[in-house]
Order: structure tokens, then sequence, then C-alpha cells
């Protein structure tokens, strides 16, 4: 029996991606929150990356890992929302078999990117702060370049097998994807094959990842807050705290939703559909707008920079 969403060859031309199955109607009213939030992080990421390049008091490894962290949030919600709206504006739900796998490779490439620049910037405040004077002899340029390197190679390596794997695959069922775009484990779903091996090196790859990164940001910050507490004055303890709490806010707000999403994919069988692909797209969503405007607003460095900017132009 055939069906007009089935077909019999190995390596389908095109996948169809259905935006979010169920609120097809409401999706021009969707879009409007995601156009809003795309535009936001567009310009608050290049605002961060702009005035770090322009202020020579900026040049340090703490803003240089903010760039990383605000050039990866580009890439990453670049890579999805485009055709997002296409989907919404334009019911242009086609996407080419290959593009579909570059970006499942950038979207899973780049989370996993960022979750270790959180690392390495957890590393940061824990040698500026327990370890103050050696700071700029520990954090060099060129030890700032080779974190920065590990950062890419871990993440452009781990994930290499996502696109690989997802192309070996037979697809002989349909190509419609259930999803708004094309994530790891809704695509290789659609093999009419055995896709344990897609499957558990997804899942190690992530619950590993973010079990040892978190680990390490824990590990930073009990170091951390032994040496906050152990200062004699109250306003020196909050001030030192104070420099921490962009950075831990950024954290909170990539890890819980990544979580959230996580376990509801895995194990949230009762979940309804539209509203697990709604987490997904807000877990990648949400934080790029949610980062420049929390070191902006909390970074008094950046803040000072960016109102000097403003009323040197209003001037």
């Amino acid at each position: 029996m055939s069906d007009s969403n089935t077909t019999d060859f190995t390596n389908p031309s095109t996948f169809i991606l259905m935006g979010i199955p169920g609120l097809d109607a409401a999706h021009i009213w969707i879009s409007i929150p995601f156009c809003v939030i795309y535009a936001l992080a567009i310009l608050g990421n290049f605002t961060i990356l702009f005035i770090v390049k322009i202020e020579p008091s900026l040049h340090e490894p703490m803003y240089y890992f903010l760039c990383m962290l605000a050039v990866s949030d580009l890439v990453l919600s670049t890579s999805i929302l485009p055709k997002m709206l296409s989907i919404f504006w334009l019911n242009s739900r086609e996407i080419d078999f290959s593009a579909c796998l570059t970006q499942m490779y950038f979207i899973h490439c780049f989370s996993v990117m960022e979750s270790g620049i959180f690392v390495a910037m957890a590393f940061d405040r824990y040698v500026a702060i327990c370890h103050p004077l050696r700071h700029s002899t520990i954090l060099t340029n060129s030890v700032v370049s080779k974190i920065g390197l590990a950062v890419v190679l871990r993440g452009s390596v781990l994930v290499l097998p996502f696109p690989f794997l997802a192309r070996r695959w037979p697809y002989c069922r349909t190509t419609i994807i259930s999803h708004s775009y094309c994530e790891h484990i809704a695509v290789v779903k659609l093999a009419c094959a055995d896709i344990r091996v897609s499957s558990y090196y997804s899942l190690s790859v992530a619950f590993c990842l973010i079990s040892l990164d978190f680990f390490f940001i824990t590990v930073s910050y009990i170091q951390i807050l032994r040496a906050i507490f152990s200062l004699p004055r109250r306003d020196a303890r909050l001030k030192t705290l104070g420099t921490c709490s962009s950075h831990l806010c950024v954290i909170l707000a990539f890890y819980i939703p990544a979580l959230f999403s996580l376990l509801t994919h895995r194990f949230g069988q009762n979940v309804a559909l539209h509203f697990h692909i709604l987490i997904a797209n807000a877990y990648l969503l949400v934080p790029p707008m949610l980062h420049p405007i929390i070191y902006g607003v909390r970074t008094k460095q950046i803040w000072d920079r960016l109102l000097r900017l403003f009323t040197h132009k209003g001037t």
C-alpha cells in the first residue's frame, strides 16, 4: 500500500518541515514573538561584539569569552530562524536533504560550543577571584586562544557523527519531519533501519557533556564562594559576588531549558507535540536574546561604554 507521504528511496532529495504541528493556524501569530526575539538577539550580540572591539579596557579574557558566546549565539539563532519564518510566513516547508543535515550539524555543534564557553567563563571567574594577582599571567592571550580552539574542536568533532550517521540510514517511510527545524532524533526517526547507534550516541554525548560541564562549573563556583565568604568586609563580598552574577544568570538561562527540553523529548511521551516543539525552539532562541541583555545590564564596563557611545552621538 502506498501513501503520498511515503517514498522508497534511500536518501530523499528533500524533507518537509511541519513547523509546529497542531498550531498551523497560529503560525503567523507565533512568528511575531520569534521574529522579535531574533531581532533582539542579532542587535544585542552585534552590539556586544562592537563595544568589546572599540573599547581597549574590555580586551580581557572575560570579554573575549563573551565575544565567543555572542558569535555562537548569532550562528545558532541564524541556523534556524530564517527557515522557520519562511515556514510560518510563506508556507515554504521543503528543505534539501544536505541542507537539513547541515542545519542539524550547526545547531548541535554550536550548542555544545556554548556549553564549553560557559566552562571557560567559569574558569576565568575562578582565576580572577581566587588568584587575582596571577590572573594576567595564567590567562594570557595565548592561553585564551587555546581554550577557544579546544571549545571549537570539541563541538565540531563530537557532533560530526550526527550528520554522517543520519546520511547512511535508508529513508523509505516518510519525508515529513514533525518539527520546525532538523533536530537530530526527529530526522533519524524517519529511517527504516535500526537507529540505536544514533540514538545512544546522541544521548550519551548530551548526558556526558552536560554532566561534565556542569560539574566543572559547580567546582569552580564552590571555590569562588569559599573565596568570597572568606573576605572580611560585607561590601567586598557583595561586590565580588556581583562580578559572577551575570555568568550565573546566563548559565541558568542555558542549562535549565536545555535539561527540560532533553527530558521532555526523551521521556515525555504524554507531552503534546506542539508543546515539546515550542520548548525546543525557546531553548535555542531565547538564550541568544537574553545573554547580551544580561551582560549589558549587569556588567558595569559594558553598560558605561554603551552609555558613553550614545551620549557622544547625542552631543
